[in-house]
């Protein structure tokens, strides 16, 4: 992965479970300029056709001092505005290193 671009936010940690109530996910939404950075990047990557599946972005993440790498996904804002927004998914290591709990902000670094 090359890394173009850097960027920094903080956001709320929350949970996501599924309508079965199996799976449960925790995500950092990422919005603002933040978010607009992103989705800057993900139309250059689709007109360069170098896109990946679901609209998705491979990011190296750093929280704390944990660095992982994964994906970033588009998604929409609460309030279901035009602004664009992405999901950092947060795994269970990473939130057992860093102590985070669901509500938490954290701090995220995104190297993409």
């Amino acid at each position: 992965m090359t890394l173009l671009e850097q960027l920094h936010h903080t956001g709320r940690l929350w949970r996501w479970t599924g309508d079965s109530g199996s799976g449960t996910w925790h995500f950092v939404t990422i919005d603002g300029a933040a978010g607009e950075a992103l989705s800057d990047t993900a139309v250059m990557r689709k007109l360069e056709g170098t896109a990946r599946g679901f609209g998705s972005l491979k990011v190296r993440a750093r929280i704390g001092a944990t660095s992982f790498a994964t994906s970033v996904f588009p998604g929409k804002s609460d309030d279901g505005a035009a602004e664009q927004v992405w999901l950092l998914p947060v795994k269970a290591a990473v939130r057992r290193a860093e102590g985070l709990a669901e509500g938490d902000a954290v701090e995220v670094s995104l190297d993409y």
